[in-house]
Order: C-alpha cells, then structure tokens, then sequence
C-alpha cells in the first residue's frame, strides 16, 4: 500500500545523506518534497501541516543541522513522527515475543464480550467478522458466535453462515423476517446460555453515508454496549475514508478502525490520515482475501516500511506462526548431515508461500526497494514457486528422493505432469542441485561454506534459480 509513498521518501532522504552538512534551506526543501509526497498519497491536508510543522520544529534546531550525521537526524524525526501521527503511544510498552501476538482488542468484561463492526457497504465487515472470529479461536482460545445484522443486502446474512463453516466459528441461526434490535437481543442472550466468550455484530453498511444507517447501527450500540466498536474501512477509499471515519466516530464513538484491502495499490493516505482525524488507533489490517490474512496495527512497523528500514519483525513474527516446527527441526537434522532432496525443496516452496511469498518476504527486508526495478527485472514472481513445485509433486517419492534418475523420458513425463516444459524442469534440477552443493560446503565449512556458493555475494537465502545473472548490486 504505501510502495508509492515509500519510493518518494526514499529518493528526498538519498540526497539529504549525501550531504555531508545541511542548511535550514535543506531541510526545508526537503521538507517541500515530503509535503507534496504526502498530499499526493491522499493524506488529508490538515494532518499534512501538522506533520511538516511538527517535523520543521525540531529538524532546524542546532543538535540537527550541527551534528555528526544530519542527514541521518532529520530521518530519524520523519521516522519518529510518522510513528507519533499512526499513533504510536497506542503501542504497549513491553513488546509481545514472535507467535504470541494478539489482536488488540479490549476483552476484559463478563462474557459474552460484545464487539460491533460498522462501515459502508463493499468495505469488508463480512469477512473482516470472520477473521477476527478465526484469530480468536486459533489464538487466544475463545468461543466465538458471529451473528449478521443486515437484513438489507441480499444474502448478507448467508454469507457470514458459510463464512462461519468456513472458519470453524458458530453463526447465530438465521430466522426471516427479525429486524437488526430483536437479531442483537437473540445474539446475545443466545450467546449467554450457551457459554460463549466473544459474540460478533456484523451490522449493515450502506452505499453512502446517511441518517438511517447511523441511527440504526446507534440503536444496536445501545442496546449491546460493545467492548470495542469498530470501524471496517477500505484502505483504497483514500480521503472518503477520513470523512466516513469522522461522521460513525460522531455518531458511535469508535474505539478503533480496521483497514481492509492493505495489500492493494492505495496510496496509504487514509491510514496516516483516520488516527490524526479520530484519534482512534488503527487496530488491525486486512492483508489478503485469505481467512488468515489480518495482523495487528503496529505504527514503529508501517513507519518502517514507508521510510524503506523494512520489517524484519513482522517478518520473524510470520515465520513463527506459519512455518511448522517438526519439519523445520527435520529439515535442519537433514542440512547438519549435508543432504538436500527435492522433497526438501518443495517443502521451502510451501513455507515460502506460507510467508506471503517472495515479494511479501523481500518487501519487509530493509533497503530492498532499491532493488524494486533489478526484481522487475528478473521477473520473480510468486507463480514462480507454484509452478516448481507442481513439478516436484509430478515426480515419483523414488525421483524426489534420487533426482539423478530424471533422465529424457522421465522429464518428459514430469512436465506433462506439472503442465510445464522440458526446459522448466532442467532449470529445477539445477537450480536443487545447487542448493544441495550449497548444503554439503555448509557442513563442510559452516556458514562461510555455504556464503562462499552465493552468486552475485546476495547475502540472503534466496535459492540461486531465483536471482538475477549477477546477483543484486546495492
């Protein structure tokens, strides 16, 4: 969402660092550019002054311009006050180990725990319901019941029925002809008598804002008096989601929003803009269609990513909650004794894939939108990974295992098979081969082993086949 936004910044900080003093015309320049980068990202214009006012206060004292680095300095305050604007003292103050997360929602009220989604129509709440409801369940061990307030949208009520089954989370039954008040009545006495911890309101959005919807989603925050009352808003509405934010904030007094679509092509505006506005935190993003597919809202992270430092951290916090511990473990027994099937490489295809694949991995690696067109470049791309290993699985268990086998014929057959070509198979054959030698000098010679098989000296894991001719040049 913020690649634009994060492209711009990175170019006006490349020229300040390579300054080696800066002048108060400097900053201010550069601090032009971040204006117009910022309106052109769709944050609303009030947030953009107090942003640049902010950032002008403290970048032109004499501790900045005087220093060893000021280049460096001035980033640092952009950094800091990118953090302050997303809402940074919403953060806790003793940050949660990898896999153990959880969604920042106030659950600490006699159960069954009340949580109310509002929006417009098209904005997501459906499945956002259904998203919560599953990290609920998975995570913090909670009985959840979704229950549907829209009797306007056709089928509305339906679809978070099949969402529900999908996820493995109780609906609440749907009886025809119940307005949205005597639906939040059931759902929570229902929710009540059969020992839920946590019932979901999915009420109705509509095409635009308007009186009657406010006074009905009014109505049902009355009677339910939700825990946390949440605003669902697509990320890709850009300033309509500032407005929206403000008119339910009036009207219900959100506790925080949810941003869907975030793995789209917005610009990122209304996340820097709707904190500023509300003064609500972003709670949780929405980062693919995928049931899994929500984290929590952390500002220090999106502050990051925006300035280009990556995010390694939600990266490790990633690996820890997909990657499978059992087979990590087998695998590095296997890499200890230097061996390196095709079986093995298939199972890095799938946990690769587990984190987002590629560009997911890469995009939260520090300085790696340099690298944005020599990427393009080499033309990696997810479907990449699924295409080898639909070849790996059009192998026998006897070929995985002793890839020397694979001569002509059998090639032939495996990309039948996978739907590839002769020439795709050859590729993967070379491209394991190489990992496998790669395997056999780290047991010979540690990690220094394994660097010295890197082509192009990409300090990384990337699998050979997958880089550039040359490697990467910083």
């Amino acid at each position: 969402m913020f690649e634009g936004l994060s492209g711009r910044f990175g170019d006006i900080f490349d020229r300040l660092r390579r300054r080696g003093a800066l002048s108060e015309e400097d900053v201010s320049a550069a601090l032009r550019e971040v204006r117009v980068a910022l309106l052109e990202a769709d944050v609303a214009l009030p947030v953009v002054k107090d942003f640049v006012a902010a950032v002008r206060q403290r970048a032109v004292g004499q501790e900045v311009l005087r220093s060893v680095t000021p280049g460096q300095q001035v980033i640092k305050i952009v950094h800091d006050q990118l953090v302050a604007m997303l809402g940074g003292e919403d953060q806790p103050a003793d940050p949660v180990p990898p896999g153990e997360a959880k969604l920042p929602l106030n659950l600490n009220a006699v159960p069954p725990v009340p949580l109310l989604l509002a929006g417009l129509q098209g904005s997501g709440k459906t499945t956002t319901a259904a998203k919560i409801a599953l990290r609920l369940k998975t995570r913090e061990a909670k009985k959840v019941l979704l229950a549907s307030l829209d009797t306007r949208r056709p089928a509305a009520q339906e679809q978070l029925r099949v969402l529900g089954e999908q996820v493995g989370v109780d609906s609440l039954p749907i009886v025809k002809g119940q307005q949205p008040l005597e639906i939040a009545t059931r759902a929570l006495e229902s929710a009540r008598l059969r020992g839920f911890d946590v019932v979901i309101l999915d009420t109705a959005g509509r095409l635009s804002i308007d009186q009657e919807l406010m006074d009905e989603v009014k109505a049902v925050a009355d009677l339910a008096r939700p825990s946390e009352t949440l605003l669902v808003a697509d990320a890709m509405t850009g300033q309509d989601a500032v407005a929206v934010a403000q008119a339910f904030h009036d009207k219900l007094d959100l506790t925080g929003i949810v941003l869907t679509r975030v793995d789209g092509d917005a610009r990122g505006g209304a996340a820097l803009s709707m904190r500023a506005v509300t003064g609500r935190p972003i709670k949780m993003i929405g980062v693919g269609e995928k049931a899994d597919a929500l984290e929590a809202f952390h500002p220090d992270r999106i502050a990051g990513r925006i300035l280009g430092m990556g995010d390694v951290v939600s990266l490790v916090e990633r690996a820890a909650e997909s990657i499978e511990k059992d087979e990590a473990e087998k695998l590095a027994r296997k890499m200890q004794k230097g061996s390196f099937d095709l079986e093995d490489m298939a199972s890095q295809f799938r946990q690769m894939r587990k984190l987002g694949g590629l560009g997911g991995v890469l995009g939260m690696l520090p300085g790696v939108g340099k690298l944005k067109n020599q990427l393009k470049d080499a033309q990696i791309d997810d479907g990449l990974l699924k295409r080898q290993e639909a070849i790996i699985l059009s192998m026998t268990p006897h070929e995985r295992r002793n890839p020397k086998v694979i001569h002509a014929s059998r090639k032939r057959r495996i990309a039948a098979g996978s739907g590839t070509s002769v020439q795709d198979v050859n590729r993967l054959l070379k491209q394991h081969q190489q990992m496998a030698d790669m395997m056999k000098r780290m047991k010979k010679g540690g990690a220094k082993g394994m660097m010295k098989g890197l082509p192009g000296g990409l300090p990384g894991n990337l699998p050979p086949g997958l880089m550039p001719p040359g490697g990467f040049k910083l």
